[in-house]
């Protein structure tokens, strides 16, 4: 296992879905809803290039690559409403809630660098738990952002708003994009393995773990 987690970091960086929440089956569900009415296939091929990033800019790779009769507005409003529906049964990633428990447990400041925008990040996020544990949670649509993952601006507007050295920020991905930006925002990034992606997409960063059960361990040595 890699060094990573053997000591205590000094702070922690989430991305939300795929990350704490196992919503890509959702978002892929309903990405496949808005198409169906035009016979279209939502494919793993697509699903992989459009990932982790912004949403619009997502929105406006699957349109042009269907050619679809709908503006990004329309598309991302068409999804919004199926998602609406599946959001509530999203599930977590095995261990996440534990997880986030015991490093606030450890007093170790953690923050949420998401592109979902504010509005779903809160449905998501709901009545768990956990979701008062975060020192800051950073959105898609937040007035500061610039530029979407996988440019590093989301993980260092969350480390500038905790307050913490980027280098000194683990964070948690799923998606390529994500691992990059993190990356260039130069912290240590830990993957969480997603039948989404192949090995080789995670491969930048300095840990891969299937879910957080494996860690907890790791936790109760600091």
């Amino acid at each position: 296992m890699s060094h990573t987690l053997l000591t205590k970091p000094a702070a922690v960086i989430f991305d939300l879905d795929g990350t704490l929440l196992d919503t890509e089956p959702l978002y892929t569900e309903a990405s496949q809803k808005t198409i169906a009415p035009f016979g279209k296939t939502f494919d793993l091929s697509l699903k992989k290039k459009i990932m982790g990033g912004d949403s619009r800019v997502s929105a406006q790779i699957l349109i042009d690559h269907f050619d679809l009769p709908l503006s990004v507005d329309d598309y991302i409003r068409q999804r919004e409403a199926h998602l609406i529906e599946l959001f509530a049964n999203a599930q977590e990633i095995q261990g996440a809630g534990d997880f986030v428990e015991a490093l606030y447990q450890c007093k170790v400041p953690q923050g949420i660098a998401t592109s979902s925008h504010q509005h779903l990040c809160d449905m998501k996020l709901g009545k768990r738990p956990w979701r008062n544990r975060f020192a800051r949670i950073i959105c898609g649509d937040h007035p500061e952002l610039k530029r979407p993952k996988p440019e590093p601006d989301i993980f260092l507007l969350c480390a500038h708003a905790m307050q913490m050295d980027p280098a000194n920020c683990v964070v948690f991905e799923d998606s390529p994009k994500g691992i990059a930006a993190a990356n260039a925002a130069g912290m240590t990034v830990i993957a969480i393995n997603s039948p989404w992606v192949d090995d080789e997409d995670l491969s930048e960063a300095a840990m891969i773990v299937d879910n957080y059960v494996q860690l907890l361990a790791l936790v109760s040595n600091w």
